[in-house]
């Protein structure tokens, strides 16, 4: 991988998360430590980010300790001064959780916007939720009309979330009304992608295990294309997006047969 293009993936980390070990960094690149050590010393000397002990954060914003975990907001700030995407994220999952019918099985995958909707199926009377997702899960916890099948597997810290051929295994014998995905980009060409090849693997099983495939994308995502796929375009049944989102991306979507809703 080019240089530009780990610095960009670097910055794109930081910016999802707020907080990203050097670890976690080094796993979601598939590149070593060291490595993604001296991109950073360069890119904090330069004022794209700003260093604390273990990792990096925002330029300019305070950061939590490395034990914070990976989707931990900024220290002393809110969650939407961590999330540039905040309020559109919270529109996405609101519209998503209104596809949810009471009383039905529905599975998630990891990430912040899947998390914000298990927020809001939380309030919801019955429902039957498996996950992979250690946020998805504890987002959950405090809703005993909600049953969650935790999925087990190995712990990939830098998606929060289990993975593996035991995961992928788990999730043949399951069968629910909907799955939710997220991942870094969608495009016409190639539907959703994310650069982490386990994570890849677990999506694909969850979504095989899905009669409807839901993909929630911000606007940030739409045309951005990553490594791994996996979900192809004509196997995306719905794509929840927000209303920044470019008008000719979602018109291109909405010609491949995809029902793009417009949170």
């Amino acid at each position: 991988m080019l240089m530009a293009e780990r610095r960009r993936r670097l910055l794109e980390q930081v910016r999802d998360r707020g907080y990203v070990s050097f670890r976690e960094l080094a796993e979601a690149l598939e590149t070593s430590e060291s490595t993604v050590r001296r991109d950073l010393r360069s890119m904090v000397a330069e004022g794209l980010l700003t260093a604390t002990r273990g990792g990096v954060g925002p330029a300019g914003v305070p950061v939590p300790p490395p034990t914070a975990g990976p989707t931990a907001p900024a220290a002393g700030g809110s969650e939407e001064q961590s999330d540039p995407v905040h309020r559109q994220r919270q529109a996405i999952a609101a519209s998503a959780a209104a596809l949810v019918v009471p009383g039905s099985a529905v599975l998630l995958g990891p990430g912040r916007t899947t998390t914000a909707l298990a927020h809001h199926l939380a309030a919801i009377s019955q429902l039957t939720v498996v996950t992979n997702s250690i946020t998805v899960t504890s987002a959950l916890v405090a809703a005993p009309q909600i049953d969650v099948v935790l999925i087990g597997g190995a712990l990939r810290r830098s998606i929060g979330a289990v993975v593996g051929p035991s995961t992928e295994q788990a999730l043949q014998g399951l069968r629910g009304a909907q799955v939710f995905l997220s991942g870094d980009g969608v495009t016409v060409e190639r539907g959703l992608t994310t650069p982490n090849v386990f994570a890849a693997a677990t999506d694909q099983a969850m979504m095989a295990a899905g009669r409807q495939v839901v993909v929630l994308a911000d606007h940030t995502k739409l045309g951005r294309d990553t490594m791994c796929q996996t979900v192809p375009s004509d196997r995306m049944d719905v794509l929840v997006t927000d209303a920044d989102a470019d008008p000719e991306m979602v018109a291109r979507l909405r010609a491949e047969g995809i029902d793009v809703r417009v949170a």
